[in-house]
């Protein structure tokens, strides 16, 4: 959902003159927009992706439910809100189409998942998820699973959507990070109106947040009134010890001009709060946060009370549980993947309704369909 460049200028200023309807109060325009055309595409792809009544558009057909399977979700750890929200959906549908799960939990350390994924390979189950960890670093339990035929799905095990040869996943679920991306900055460009004073918060020592945030500030470039005044390198595990001091350097460096900021995780605006706070910055003004990471409850949370966060990129975490539970049994039929991914959703205080998760609707009907459940 990248902004749509060809629109016309006249479109564009007309964008200028309403309001966004992001959560927050847009700043005003200082003139007419810096990017008319970039500025109406981004405003058209904001309204498509904040749109909470649109409907199913996954698979609508498939095989019915093979009876009495059993899974194992290795969760890389039940602290990582994302994987407790795939395992809540999982649960769900495991319960809807008659089949058992079992919760492994990996701990967050490398050992711990090892150890994790070798105890649901010895319990010989029907599947096994790869609940937000690389599978390249088991490969000693995938070579194992693999001699035992027992089909893998991945959450969040590789950086893009669908089956894997290697390593050897029958699909992967996430959605796609360019478009995370794209809309990220698009709120950014149709919030301000095309003119803003943007900080970028990533971690460079993960390749998939630096390709993030690469696509973050190729698509902020395509507006001419939008400046990338700071890239900050914070590792998302030093977050609540770096954070706080770099808010407070970059506010004393860039003043009000600092108008908005994007992160690949939510995590860091949970860090930035309490700086924001202590230079008595308004929760609900700027500089305008948004979130381009899974949308954890605790972001739902700040920007529902409007506390340093004006919107979130979330996934569908329940949805993408049920959709685990489909693919499995796609595989279980010797059907190929469903091929569906999620579109991109930004959530923010005016149309999450006090929600706490994106639940996006149409799926569990759809699903208990298809299985004829």
């Amino acid at each position: 959902m990248g902004a749509a460049v060809a629109l016309a200028a006249l479109a564009g200023l007309t964008g200028c003159e309403r309001g966004s309807s992001a959560g927050g109060a847009a700043p005003s325009a200082t003139g007419p927009a810096g990017c008319p055309a970039a500025l109406a595409g981004a405003e058209a792809a904001v309204r498509r992706a904040e749109r909470t009544d649109t409907a199913w558009n996954g698979p609508t057909d498939g095989p019915r439910a093979v009876p009495g399977k059993s899974l194992v979700y290795v969760a890389q750890t039940m602290t990582n809100p994302g994987v407790a929200g795939t395992v809540r959906g999982v649960r769900e549908a495991v319960k809807a189409i008659g089949w058992h799960v079992r919760v492994i939990d990996g701990q967050g350390t490398p050992a711990g998942i090892q150890a994790a994924f070798g105890q649901a390979v010895a319990l010989r189950p029907s599947g096994i998820v790869i609940g937000g960890f690389d599978p390249r670093l088991t490969s000693q339990q995938m070579a194992r699973a693999r001699a035992d035929r027992i089909p893998l799905i991945g959450w969040h095990a590789l950086d893009s959507p669908g089956p894997s040869g290697e390593p050897p996943l029958f699909t992967n679920i996430t959605t796609r990070v360019g478009d995370v991306a794209r809309i990220s900055a698009d709120w950014i460009i149709a919030h301000s109106r095309g003119h803003a004073g943007a900080v970028l918060f990533t971690d460079a020592s993960i390749p998939f947040a630096r390709n993030k945030s690469e696509l973050i500030k190729k698509e902020l470039a395509g507006c001419s009134g939008v400046r990338l005044l700071a890239e900050e390198n914070i590792p998302i595990s030093d977050t609540s010890g770096r954070t706080p001091q770099e808010i407070s350097a970059l506010l004393a460096r860039l003043g009000d001009e600092w108008t908005h900021s994007v992160a690949i995780n939510d995590v860091y605006f949970a860090d930035a709060a309490p700086a924001l706070r202590a230079a008595r910055r308004e929760g609900a003004g700027p500089p305008y946060n948004i979130g381009a990471g899974d949308g954890d409850p605790s972001a739902f949370q700040r920007i529902n009370s409007e506390q340093f966060q004006a919107a979130t990129v979330p996934e569908p975490l329940s949805q993408q549980g049920w959709q685990i539970i489909d693919e499995f049994n796609r595989a279980f039929s010797d059907r190929p993947p469903s091929g569906y991914v999620a579109p991109v959703h930004i959530a923010t205080s005016a149309n999450s309704t006090g929600a706490t998760a994106w639940d996006p609707p149409g799926y569990r009907a759809a699903y208990r369909s298809i299985w004829g459940k």
